[in-house]
């Protein structure tokens, strides 16, 4: 018993036992191997690495294998060879532990609690590993507990294959495509531009047929690399230019933005989002990205705006003519033509603007590593304005958000060709080397467009908007009223009334012919300098004043709070911005059960007329049985109650129940019972 004066002794236990050996599991019963594609190899491997948990501060986490291949960086644990916590929406080539080599964007080793950059050669080798993704997942491994030989190995393999320059035929595309089986999907409907009776078809798709015919002049790349087909247009017809490089941002400026942005999102724990929390509008605002969506949208809706009223015909001009003339061309014509607003027909668009338009994957992801000059997120820019008139006009388009963050994903997945090369002669050029088999032949190149390769018809549900409203078909019984209007024909390749002055647009091409056929043109477009200067502001006024004609022209809103910041592709890996049971899915998940029930209905009633029930019906994913969802399904399923306050660590001060507000953990609604 202590004396009258005498005070209790403060606890004084230390514990030198580390937070991955509190937390480590049984070690695994059975040897875990990685799923190799054809042609895909085993570089380097090393066991017993700890993977931490990104979702707290408390080192929680698993111990596993750490394995580098020619196409990816994967972790097993015991949790990889089993299949029953296996998710809805599941990509059957990159697992939720895989990276693929073309996604891994920078790589910090951690030497005695200070991260250092990785690159070349290394003298020393890390105790923890930390690899940021291009999309946005972050991946932290420990390697105290892991060989020496087996760290230098996995490191030095891991930092060589992902970060240093490499020769186009040594990317995994290569490979793949000549070791893998030609069994895709051929219920493609995706128009891929790669003869001419494709131009044609949709010449008199749009009605350009009226003026303009598809021509040969280019067959074999006589004339420019850098162009595909060539359509001619009547040598009296009146254009004007327009130069995006003096009313846009330059490809520099668009990369400086989004690097900034996506330091937001690259969030190694919860202490560092929580840190950033209070100070996060004015941090997102600084980046200037939003704004670039704004102004991108601004000047697609002044194309809108002259293709109405000035029925001119414009050439958009740019330093590459591959870079903003493919976004502002393609915007343009989402917005005015709702063909361009179906899957196949948003899919034939970029095919057509992009893929074949010459745009520089290759380059502008920089796949090769060669020059991060040439780096800039031009097609990313464009699916972030897409997503924009997705999430204003849900019913206007036939796919979800959730197909445009899967077709972002799918930049940095080499096995299919459509973004991983700089022109189409380029592509046609390396397809017609010798495959690495024993037998000589081209390559076999997968498009992205098979969507069968990456996700099965359950998970491909996903990706089609339950809301669209599907455009009636005309009623051919009633007479069609003649009227004049202006024939148009939406961003093909035109030649030139008039040569551009602007310096660097032709580079070095120089023959007159090449000038008159690299234009980009638009159609009916022109911002004049002769036009009223509140003549944009009325139209756009006037246009949002009327009812929204969904199968009509779409004009995005872009006052204000209105351009959003696309949460579910930047926020879907951080556990805190995940919205218990709320969110978009609450809705989608009423929605898809009423179409389950319908379909189950109409599935009876033609089980009963004895008729055969089509193939072609899209299957409807379960919701109502998975109890705890987040608001960032399906990529993101809730596994845990968030063990962090709803107010940020920087309030916690003001307020008297300090203690208790720290202790207690999130409520967590279920509403589950309500979707039933």
């Amino acid at each position: 018993m202590l004396g009258g004066g005498a005070r209790a002794a403060k606890p004084s236990f230390v514990s030198y036992i580390s937070p991955e050996e509190i937390h480590i599991k049984e070690p695994i019963e059975k040897e875990v191997n990685p799923h190799l594609l054809p042609g895909e190899l085993l570089l380097c491997e090393a066991s017993t690495v700890y993977k931490y948990m990104q979702e707290d501060g408390a080192n929680r986490g698993t111990y596993g294998k750490l394995v580098c291949t020619n196409f990816k960086i994967s972790f097993l644990d015991d949790d990889s060879a089993s299949d029953d916590n296996e998710p809805q929406f599941k990509n059957k080539i990159v697992g939720e532990n895989d990276i693929t080599l073309q996604c891994v964007d920078q790589i910090y080793g951690v030497y005695d609690e200070k991260k250092k950059l990785l690159t070349g050669q290394l003298r020393k080798y890390p105790e923890k590993l930390i690899i940021y993704c291009k999309d946005l997942r972050v991946f932290n491994f420990c390697l105290r507990y892991t060989k020496e030989e087996e760290v230098k190995r996995i490191v030095s393999g891991i930092v060589h294959h992902s970060q240093t320059p490499k020769l186009l035929k040594r990317l995994f595309l290569f490979s793949y495509a000549s070791a893998a089986p030609n069994n895709t999907d051929g219920r493609n409907q995706t128009v891929m531009f790669e003869n001419l009776e494709d131009w044609r078809d949709e010449l008199e798709r749009t009605k350009g047929n009226v003026k303009y015919k598809a021509v040969t002049t280019n067959e074999g790349y006589r004339v420019s690399e850098k162009i595909y087909k060539t359509i001619s247009k009547p040598p009296y017809e009146l254009l004007k230019v327009d130069d995006l490089s003096s009313s846009l941002p330059s490809l520099q400026d668009i990369q400086t933005a989004y690097t900034r942005f996506k330091q937001l999102f690259l969030i190694d724990n919860s202490t560092d989002f929580w840190a950033t929390d209070v100070k996060w509008f004015s941090l997102l605002e600084s980046t200037n990205w939003l704004e670039i969506i704004r102004r991108v949208l601004k000047k697609a809706i002044e194309v809108a705006e002259c293709l109405e009223i000035q029925h001119t015909n414009v050439v958009l001009i740019e330093e590459s003519a591959t870079d903003l003339c493919c976004v502002i061309s393609s915007l343009v014509q989402v917005m005015m033509d709702s063909y361009s607003r179906t899957k196949s027909g948003f899919q034939s668009l970029i095919q057509k603007e992009w893929v074949i338009g010459g745009h520089c994957f290759l380059d502008r992801c920089n796949h090769l590593h060669k020059s991060e000059k040439e780096e800039a997120p031009v097609f990313l820019l464009l699916l972030n304005c897409v997503w924009q008139l997705v999430q204003q006009y849900p019913p206007a388009f036939e796919f979800t958000e959730t197909y445009l963050t899967v077709l972002s994903d799918s930049l940095y997945v080499p096995i299919f060709s459509t973004f991983f090369f700089n022109s189409q002669h380029q592509r046609d050029t390396s397809k017609s080397g010798e495959s690495l088999k024993a037998q000589s032949g081209p390559f076999r190149f997968l498009t992205v467009w098979d969507w069968s390769v990456q996700f099965d018809p359950k998970a491909q549900a996903f990706l089609n908007n339950p809301l669209y409203a599907e455009k009636p078909k005309p009623d051919k019984s009633q007479r069609k009223t003649a009227r004049f209007k202006h024939q148009r024909q939406l961003s093909l390749p035109l030649t030139q009334a008039k040569p551009s002055t602007k310096r660097g647009f032709f580079r070095e091409e120089t023959d007159h012919l090449i000038k008159n056929i690299l234009g980009k043109r638009i159609g009916k477009f022109i911002n004049c300098s002769d036009e009223p200067p509140n003549s944009l502001r009325e139209f756009y006024d006037s246009w949002h004043s009327k009812p929204v004609d969904y199968h009509g022209l779409l004009l995005p809103r872009i006052d204000g709070p209105e351009i959003k910041v696309w949460a579910q592709r930047y926020l879907r890996w951080i556990p805190e911005a995940q919205l218990h049971g709320g969110g978009t899915i609450a809705t989608a998940a009423k929605i898809l059960d009423l179409m389950e029930e319908v379909q189950s209905l109409q599935m009876k009633m033609d089980e009963e007329r004895s008729q055969a029930v089509s193939g072609d019906v899209h299957s409807v994913p379960m919701l109502r049985n998975s109890a705890r969802l987040s608001s960032l399904f399906p990529f993101a399923l809730l596994q845990r109650q968030s063990v962090k306050p709803a107010l940020p660590t920087s309030t916690w001060k003001d307020l008297e129940d300090e203690d208790d507000l720290v202790k207690r953990d999130d409520e967590f609604v279920d509403l589950s019972g309500d979707m039933l």
